[in-house]
């Protein structure tokens, strides 16, 4: 298994590749969306699951259990990255929600090169240090919802590290896994981030899938019929039927 400073670097690295600092919060949704080569599905899955990612030539898929919280989507997301960008010779891999079960050494380093994309190993350094003001083991759990809420991770994914990082002992992180809204909601932050997508949004394609689409309509290589088609087998209903939109909007 790979060193955590390589993850951090190729974490780094990548961020750069994608035109982002090392150090600011990532909007991986934005990210992923203005990439060309990449298609990311929302869909239910099992509990169990976190997402999956598929390569098949130069088609590169996404996809994320939608019925998980937002901050964990943000994590699924860069740990499936790591599989696209740095993950040899596979077609598919299925990847499992429990950050503390016994994986393969892959799903390990996806894993951990996911926190690491989120918030590299300096930047958490220096928001703890500086933000903060706090050293290893000072942390209690104001400091952890700031930093969550900072970086956009899930409870449970930022526990993780900050116990693999030394900032955290088990035993107190165990004290912190329970009453996770209600920690953040004392803090006046709203509870997006822990909470899942709602029901009705909870199917949809964005990316490289769509483009090629219209793509294909307008070069009038498949029929209108074939192009709403694609778009109902891709959950974009609403591009097809044009529901109209739950607010007016506002141009400003």
């Amino acid at each position: 298994m790979k060193e955590k400073i390589e993850l951090n670097g190729e974490a780094v690295n990548l961020r750069k590749q994608f035109g982002e600092d090392s150090n600011s919060p990532i909007d991986i949704f934005s990210l992923i969306y203005n990439n060309d080569d990449l298609t990311i599905v929302f869909y239910p899955m099992s509990s169990q699951l976190s997402g999956i990612c598929i390569r098949d030539g130069n088609n590169k898929i996404i996809g994320v259990n939608s019925t998980s919280t937002y901050g964990r989507q943000r994590f699924t997301i860069a740990h499936e990255l790591y599989h696209l960008f740095f993950h040899e010779e596979f077609k598919s891999i299925a990847c499992f929600t429990d950050l503390e079960m016994n994986k393969d050494p892959k799903e390990k380093e996806a894993d951990m090169f996911a926190s690491y994309f989120l918030a590299p190993y300096e930047a958490l350094s220096y928001f703890i240090k500086v933000k903060l003001g706090k050293e290893k083991q000072e942390l209690n759990i104001e400091d952890v919802v700031k930093i969550e809420q900072n970086f956009g991770i899930s409870r449970q994914a930022i526990l993780w590290r900050l116990v693999n990082d030394g900032y955290l002992s088990p035993t107190k992180a165990d004290t912190m896994k329970t009453g996770i809204i209600v920690s953040a909601r004392k803090l006046g932050y709203d509870d997006e981030l822990y909470t899942p997508t709602p029901e009705d949004k909870q199917y949809a394609t964005f990316g490289k899938y769509i483009k090629l689409a219209e793509k294909l309509k307008n070069n009038d290589a498949i029929s209108h019929g074939k192009y709403e088609e694609i778009l109902l087998n891709g959950f974009r209903s609403d591009i097809v039927y044009g529901f109209e939109l739950d607010e007016e909007e506002v141009y400003d």
